[in-house]
């Protein structure tokens, strides 16, 4: 059996770390055994549904390198669901309801004050056709609730060993609503038999709908997929991340100058036995992907982590990978430049002001009881700079002066960078020459 799995996100916002986490194990259990991921639109609400974020859903997963074999959008398979609801009216299991919502929250107070699981009590079953042709000369419109068997349904789950559901504790699910709308259920589970979907990955918040959906591929005559509910994230602090899903869009952690694989990899592994590390690609991962490594609690999401991991891959990070970004920001100095930077970087975009600091032009900075030591060094200053100029070169302006340990390598370093903080100064003060260390420890912009 070949695997295909799907990821069916709604184009009516931006993508997130708690979609992209469930569409990234999807991916990497679909790549991993050599299967298909369908990248399915979920854009039936057509008045919340936008262009402009089911373009975002695809730049988000082409960033982060999550290719798709198919596409689809549900917004053009109405007729489709039309059709297997018709099917389940001609069997008896889609039936019209005429409830209002105001009416529906009084039964369901009256049962709760019972004692009474608040469930759908079924009363539109008993209404005879002429009950029903009153209420829609009265101007109401029938939403479709789907008939429940009431009986226990279950399923192996990868994420979560043995699941039972029973579908008699629940509401009979509404598939369609007054308007005309489908809802998501129904077009789920024509698609996912359409499309020969073999595995539903997804959160465990669905755990209790899997029930009622199983019944639903039983009803159309198709064996439901295997499933798979994985744990939600929460935040570092063990809250829950709804919140703040607006600041964790996966756009503004690419604006924000993350590199994909720190974001991937973040998310293939926590919540997992697995190391937070970088993964070499998301192939890589995808190669190691298993249910079995994954944790019952909660994945922690902590940007503390993220960091962490996109600076490894940045350290990691080698010239001729780099050397087309450098470009692009006009910061390619060179190799000897790149390797020498390359363990002080946090984001790649920070390239650009040691970039400056060795080629440009920068105010250094020297306070008054700093002045002796940066003259001694400036008049000390070898003709010939190279990589060893700096030990020897600060041994004899230590000997001139007495400077020594932070008091003599703290005011150089801020007179020729300007900063208090950065790579090594043995391989900077090369990069930086003779002409502008002499001019900088001479107290110029240069």
């Amino acid at each position: 059996m070949t695997v295909k799995v799907r990821f069916a996100p709604s184009p009516t916002g931006r993508l997130h770390v708690g979609n992209i986490r469930t569409g990234l194990i999807n991916w990497l259990y679909a790549n991993g055994q050599g299967g298909q991921f369908v990248l399915r639109i979920d854009d039936t609400d057509l008045e919340r549904s936008t262009k402009e974020y089911e373009q975002g859903i695809e730049t988000d997963l082409t960033w982060l390198g999550m290719g798709w074999s198919e596409r689809h959008n549900q917004s053009a398979r109405f007729p489709l669901y039309q059709e297997a609801a018709e099917r389940l009216k001609a069997t008896g299991r889609l039936y019209p309801a005429y409830e209002t919502q105001e009416e529906l929250d009084r039964r369901r107070k009256v049962q709760l004050s019972r004692g009474q699981p608040p469930i759908y009590d079924r009363a539109a079953l008993k209404l005879t056709a002429e009950e029903r042709a009153a209420l829609e000369a009265e101007g109401r419109r029938p939403h479709w609730r789907f008939r429940l068997e009431g009986k226990r349904v279950k399923w192996e789950d990868l994420a979560r060993g043995h699941c039972e559901v029973d579908t008699a504790s629940m509401s009979d699910p509404v598939l369609i609503r007054e308007d005309g709308l489908f809802l998501y259920t129904l077009p789920s589970v024509v698609d996912d038999i359409d499309m020969a979907i073999t595995h539903i990955i997804r959160g465990e918040d669905h755990v209790t709908n899997t029930g009622a959906q199983i019944e639903i591929f039983e009803a159309l005559g198709a064996a439901a997929p295997a499933f798979a509910h994985t744990t939600l994230l929460v935040g570092a602090d063990g809250e829950g991340l709804s919140k703040r899903l607006g600041s964790l869009s996966i756009m503004e952690l690419r604006e924000k100058g993350y590199e994909p694989l720190a974001v991937v990899s973040h998310l293939a592994r926590i919540g997992t036995s697995d190391p937070l590390e970088p993964g070499a690609s998301i192939e890589a991962l995808a190669a190691t992907f298993s249910f079995d490594k994954l944790a019952h609690r909660a994945a922690r999401w902590d940007p503390e982590d993220l960091g962490k991991i996109n600076a490894a891959i940045l350290h990691g990070m080698d010239y001729a990978a780099a050397q087309p970004r450098l470009a692009n920001l006009s910061a390619d100095l060179g190799e000897a430049f790149w390797t020498a930077i390359r363990a002080n970087l946090s984001f790649f975009g920070d390239v650009s002001g040691w970039a400056r600091v060795v080629g440009g032009a920068i105010a250094p900075v020297v306070a008054d009881e700093d002045r002796a030591v940066v003259e001694a060094a400036r008049d000390l200053l070898p003709e010939a700079i190279d990589a060893q100029t700096w030990s020897a070169w600060t041994n004899a302006v230590k000997e001139k002066t007495g400077a020594k340990g932070r008091g003599l390598f703290m005011p150089l370093r801020k007179a020729l960078t300007g900063l208090d903080h950065g790579p090594d100064m043995a391989s900077i003060l090369p990069l930086i020459g003779r002409e502008k260390a002499a001019k900088r420890l001479a107290g110029e912009t240069a």
